[in-house]
């Protein structure tokens, strides 16, 4: 495929967007079209890509262990997206059962369980290390108090796509690290944006992002013959269901053109 070539029929799509908007959009052979690509924005739950490597990156140096089983304390409930605070304290889950939750349903208590056990600080550096320049770990997730108080979790679209790359290739993760957290985000179950109107012929791991006026999606995308790491995100919007049909169109495209190569 030729990025280039859906590259005008994307800049039509959101010349009339009222709202921020950035994306960036690469393929393995490192050919990337991109707008706004370095502007920071409200992270959301894209927050969670960098933390799933560091969880792991933790686990290949035995600073944590998968198989770990923990119980959910009442401090760490949180409430918005997931499942873990609707259940009972009694639950023992792993920390690999945590990271996934994290990522398939964006599960908030899992997530600020994670920050607990990897800590902002190694989170952070795993940030730095990854070489994302415009993305911090600043508060927990549904920390008001902390937003009110100016400190929030940022990332921008270029700092997504490495996040993406260093998951399918590279040599931040071992390959047994990458082929799990892939087969994570290929569980994803929040599939109405990137990979909405998407078909046959590829598969697709992603991981959302939402707050209120916030709306991203983040993508790996592969067929036989390439892979193509995708990240749109959009902010101040007017309507959240504008921010996700121009998501989901841009999947399509992005689809189309990697099925007809």
């Amino acid at each position: 495929m030729t990025l280039q070539s859906i590259e005008p029929k994307i800049l039509e799509l959101i010349e009339t967007f009222d709202g921020r908007i950035a994306y960036k959009i690469e393929n393995d052979r490192g050919e990337s079209i991109s707008y706004h690509e370095h502007e920071a924005f409200q992270s959301a739950s894209l927050i969670k890509i960098p933390m799933i490597i560091e969880g792991y990156r933790q686990a290949e140096n035995q600073d944590i262990y998968l198989n770990q089983p923990l119980t959910i304390p009442r401090n760490e409930v949180t409430r918005g997206s997931g499942v873990l605070h609707t259940l009972s304290d009694k639950v023992f889950l792993t920390v690999e059962d945590l990271l996934t939750l994290m990522i398939t349903i964006s599960d908030n208590t899992s997530t600020n369980m994670m920050m607990t056990l990897l800590t902002f600080e190694k989170i952070n550096q795993c940030i730095q290390e990854l070489g994302l320049e415009n993305t911090v770990l600043e508060r927990r997730m549904f920390d008001f108090k902390a937003l009110k108080e100016g400190r929030d979790n940022t990332m921008s679209a270029a700092d997504t796509v490495l996040c993406l790359k260093a998951i399918h290739t590279g040599n931040f993760l071992t390959k047994a690290s990458q082929e799990r957290i892939l087969d994570i985000f290929e569980q994803q179950q929040f599939k109405e944006r990137l990979p909405a109107m998407m078909g046959k012929g590829v598969k697709v791991g992603n991981k959302t992002g939402s707050l209120r006026g916030v709306m991203h999606d983040a993508a790996i995308i592969r067929s036989e013959t390439e892979t193509v790491y995708a990240s749109v995100l959009t902010e101040d919007m007017a309507s959240e269901e504008e921010s996700r049909q121009i998501i989901s169109k841009i999947g399509k495209l992005i689809y189309d053109e990697m099925v007809s190569s």
